[in-house]
């Protein structure tokens, strides 16, 4: 237990160069670059209040969740330490499994769960609990798994932006699935070419994949916010807006409701 706490323990170690800045920090740039992890979701949790009141209140675990992943995250880069490690791991598959049984379409709900999205959230959770068992029998693999869930994400992402008739949703949809491509091509990247991004002094790829990473996810989520009331509660007329100007869209995106009432569901998480 305590040699997995040791600094390096972690079979996983990336390009940048280990206490290169300072001897304090094995990834110095590789930590810090998950700043946003930090800022944004105090700002998404103020913005997503109406949300919260009216819809689901359960949108904020999401962004407590990220904030949970940026901890987790600077803590494994800091020490590259095997308990870091997973902290991290298991703290992004938390995120996942809290997005899909939140914002999965009740469309595509198996024919067992009737409808019920309580059900189907119990399920998702203890999917979770097994796989984060799973997570620390073979550590070295745990990365490539967690990548392969953003496949059927980004897929399902593409079928609800075909059916979407909101210019504004639509173009957030394809600048959230560039950036998405964009990180996994810096995580890539930065495993496979190592010697050549050192070669011109650029090991910082899985920085930049921090930042790409995070700003697609919460995107991302912020979308599949609006399928979800739209789908489920389309009298409530959910709006996607931007902060802190509603007319620039490189702004921070987030959903509110026209409609300002509360509704009881048994289906509700």
């Amino acid at each position: 237990m305590w040699h997995n706490l040791e600094p390096g323990s972690s079979p996983i170690d990336w390009c940048e160069g280990n206490y290169s800045i300072t001897p304090l920090i094995a990834e110095f740039v590789n930590t810090f670059s998950n700043f946003l992890f930090f800022l944004l979701p105090p700002v998404l949790i103020h913005l997503f209040r109406e949300y919260a009141r009216f819809v689901n209140p359960a949108i904020h675990i999401i962004w407590i969740l990220l904030i949970v992943v940026g901890i987790s995250s600077a803590y494994f880069h800091a020490t590259l330490s095997l308990i870091g490690q997973l902290l991290d791991e298991v703290a992004i598959l938390w995120v996942f499994m809290a997005a899909f049984s939140m914002f999965f379409p009740r469309r595509f709900f198996p024919y067992f769960f009737q409808n019920d999205r309580k059900l189907f959230s119990m399920a998702a959770v203890v999917i979770a609990i097994f796989a984060t068992g799973l997570g620390c029998l073979h550590p070295a693999a745990n990365a490539f798994a967690l990548m392969s869930l953003g496949f059927p994400a980004l897929i399902l992402l593409v079928h609800e932006l075909r059916r979407c008739r909101c210019e504004r949703v639509f173009r957030l949809g394809i600048r959230c699935a560039a950036i998405w491509m964009l990180a996994v091509t810096c995580w890539v990247t930065d495993r496979l070419f190592c010697d050549a991004w050192s070669s011109i002094n650029f090991p910082y790829l899985h920085g930049l994949w921090h930042i790409f990473i995070f700003i697609a996810s919460y995107t991302a989520c912020v979308l599949f916010a609006y399928f979800s009331v739209k789908d489920e509660r389309p009298e409530q007329t959910p709006i996607l807006k931007y902060w802190p100007r509603d007319d620039f869209e490189l702004g921070i995106p987030y959903v509110t409701i026209c409609c300002y009432y509360t509704s009881v569901s048994n289906n509700e998480i």
